[in-house]
């Protein structure tokens, strides 16, 4: 097996991980990636760390059956959940996406206090306060649990007034609290992101997907796995089930014809 040229492997409960798989695709266009979409068990973030560990446990199983050479965990909460035990489970690297975010808010913050939007559990777990808090201690992190802005990526209503007005409404707490930073805690998040801007103004957003592309690079250099093929990688995205909303995002987030291209984008169900 030529390890340098064996896949990435990158899995999330949804398919807001295709913000990381972009990523990936700019940072390391010659990297084969293989992406895994837990859509028929979504949404990880209202469910119990164990079941979420059991599911990341599978979805690495899946990947690792792809011989893929590292792990990227594309989902803040699995991230927050499994990414230790991961780290234990398996002999490849295991990158999460918390890590990543935590190291650009801390270093973007200038007052100080940062603002953390995410699923329940994501929030729960304070995965994102205990990382910058490693990092910088004197730094204030305020979390927020905005569970309805899964489901409004996931049903393609990014773009609808309504979501405008809910975003409104789990932002300005944090806005009054004097944050100067605000990570997005879900890879769905920063397809709202124009929205999102709209409501906090001048705070910088941080999306941990382009953090997570530097880390992937960074560790696939370092282990001297990275690919030595001169060509344009392929992606085989996987998902355990496709309806025909995801299939319409998806086509519209590819930007191609996601229809035409049903071979290449095959369901698999764990």
């Amino acid at each position: 097996m030529n390890i340098p040229n064996c896949p990435v492997g990158v899995f999330d409960s949804g398919i807001g991980g295709l913000t990381v798989v972009k990523e990936l695709q700019k940072f390391l266009p010659n990297e084969n990636i293989v992406y895994f979409g837990d859509t028929a068990r979504l949404p990880y973030g209202s469910k119990s760390k164990r079941l979420v560990t059991k599911y990341s446990l599978e979805n690495t199983i899946f990947l690792n059956s792809k011989n893929v050479k590292i792990v990227v965990i594309a989902c803040n909460t699995a991230s927050a959940a499994s990414a230790d035990f991961l780290k234990q489970f398996i002999k490849i690297p295991v990158i999460g996406v918390i890590e990543a975010g935590a190291l650009l808010a801390a270093k973007y913050s200038k007052n100080k206090k940062v603002g953390v939007i995410g699923t329940k559990s994501t929030v729960k777990s304070r995965a994102y306060s205990k990382y910058i808090n490693k990092l910088d201690p004197t730094i204030k992190v305020y979390e927020q649990s905005t569970p309805l802005l899964v489901h409004i990526v996931e049903e393609n209503w990014i773009n609808k007034n309504i979501t405008k007005s809910i975003l409104k409404e789990y932002i300005d707490p944090l806005i009054k609290l004097g944050i100067d930073t605000l990570i997005l805690g879900c890879t769905h998040y920063p397809l709202l992101a124009n929205s999102i801007k709209e409501c906090t103004k001048s705070i910088t957003l941080v999306d941990s997907s382009t953090a997570i592309a530097t880390i992937v690079q960074n560790t696939l250099e370092g282990k001297k796995i990275l690919s030595n093929r001169k060509t344009k990688g392929y992606t085989h995205i996987y998902l355990s089930d496709l309806t025909p909303e995801i299939s319409i995002w998806m086509n519209d987030f590819l930007g191609e014809n996601f229809i035409g291209k049903i071979k290449k984008y095959n369901s698999q169900l764990l």
